[in-house]
């Protein structure tokens, strides 16, 4: 269904609109992204439309998870484009808040995350969850949802935001999407776009190697054994460099003691295509 969602710019358009919805006693479901949208994001709208009568959908490129060096400016920005997808599936306000009132010239607090947001991901960006546990409670405070959907795409970032919400109490109910991917397997991602054609190709090789490992080891090979196996296969399909091709614990994200695969867990990868970080995630369940 098509409908013209509001636009919201400023925390007093959006809390005047949530009151509104509050008092009519309408449940919120809320889907933060950074735009660029694509079929993956609209996956995580659907989810959110069965879980409450509004759904508001955030439109913000946070500065604070990038570190020097990275794509932020670079980032695609499709507002109008954006607009149209959210429109065409009922989303009924974007909020789009201006980034100067997210983070004032006086902005001088920070959020740590300790435990799941540890290795990994900030192995290799120090200050990415840091970026993120600060523009999520910010998002939190202002759209207070009842329900917030995030993907599993960014599995260490899911966990780290359920420990987020825990830890300072937040009267809200996280829910973790299944990945979206293209007709070859690969992972959607809005960085996805930067690939020609023949680079599409090479990237694609990712989900495969990875669903192999993740058979592997189910099938009983050691899991620290396998998962170096498949960072050298990333390597041989030409991949430029791999930062992780990691095991862990399903919900603490710890490691597996000894290579032995005792208990459910996740296959985490994260790797280089030509000018592109790509990651990954699948389950690595144990055979009964």
């Amino acid at each position: 269904m098509t409908t013209t969602p509001i636009i919201s710019r400023t925390q007093r358009e959006l809390r005047g609109q949530l009151a509104e919805w509050r008092g009519s006693g309408d449940r919120i479901a809320f889907v933060p992204t950074m735009g660029a949208l694509h079929e993956g994001h609209l996956s995580l709208v659907r989810l959110a439309r069965k879980k409450a009568e509004r759904v508001i959908v955030s439109i913000f490129v946070n500065p604070t998870q990038f570190a020097p060096g990275e794509d932020l400016e670079a980032y695609p920005r499709t507002e109008a484009a954006d607009s149209e997808k959210l429109a065409a599936e009922g989303v009924d306000l974007i909020y789009i808040p201006l980034p100067n009132s997210m983070y004032n010239a006086h902005h001088a607090t920070a959020i740590k995350v300790g435990g799941v947001a540890t290795g990994l991901e900030t192995d290799h960006r120090p200050t990415f969850f840091d970026g993120v546990a600060l523009v999520v409670t910010k998002l939190f405070n202002r759209v207070q949802p009842d329900v917030a959907i995030f993907g599993e795409k960014d599995y260490q970032q899911l966990a780290t935001i359920r420990r987020l919400v825990e830890d300072l109490d937040m009267p809200i109910h996280i829910i973790g999407a299944p990945i979206a991917r293209d007709e070859y397997g690969l992972a959607l991602s809005s960085r996805n776009q930067y690939f020609n054609a023949q680079s599409l190709a090479k990237a694609r090789q990712l989900n495969t190697i990875m669903f192999d490992c993740a058979e592997s080891m189910e099938r009983g090979a050691n899991v620290d054994r396998a998962a170096e196996d498949a960072a050298q296969a990333l390597l041989d399909a030409g991949f430029s460099g791999v930062d992780y091709v990691q095991v862990r614990s399903k919900n603490s994200l710890t490691v597996l003691e000894g290579g032995v695969l005792n208990k459910p867990a996740r296959l985490l990868i994260a790797a280089h295509c030509d000018g592109v970080r790509l990651i990954d995630n699948c389950a690595v369940n144990v055979k009964k």
